[in-house]
């Protein structure tokens, strides 16, 4: 990815938790994500690496054998996933849904529009939202 003054080959979104197991399964099978690899290091570090496979953007959850507090941001700070297709939104809404983890109203109505807003274990948000983006 070129970017006005270098080129990165990946971004990576990385957060600590202290819901390492609920916070995987919401991503790997509520939203659906791959598991890319996972670790443990000998500084007392666990973590998960998710995405999409040969994609050059993920997710990293990490925890720490003394405690990752990290409280929630907040309503507005958004992961936000645009999916064209509506039914699949539809499907890992639901699914999400019966895991535990129903839609909540954004705190800014754009987002309702035409997405549905849930949030996380750790109370951070994801939007499924129903466009191409930008």
């Amino acid at each position: 990815m070129k970017f006005n003054d270098f080129t990165a080959a990946q971004i990576r979104i990385a957060r600590p938790t202290d819901k390492f197991d609920d916070v995987i399964d919401f991503y790997e099978r509520g939203l659906g994500l791959q598991r890319l690899t996972d670790f443990t290091n000998p500084d007392g570090y666990t973590g998960v690496i998710l995405g999409m496979p040969n994609a050059a953007y993920h997710l990293e959850f990490t925890k720490h054998a003394n405690g990752s507090p990290c409280p929630a941001p907040t309503e507005d700070n958004l992961l936000v996933f645009y999916i064209p297709n509506k039914n699949e939104i539809d499907v890992v809404g639901s699914r999400l849904h019966e895991m535990g983890y129903p839609e909540v109203s954004p705190e800014n109505d754009y987002w309702k529009e035409k997405g549905i807003t849930i949030e996380d274990p750790d109370g951070w948000r994801i939007v499924l939202m129903n466009t191409n983006g930008i």
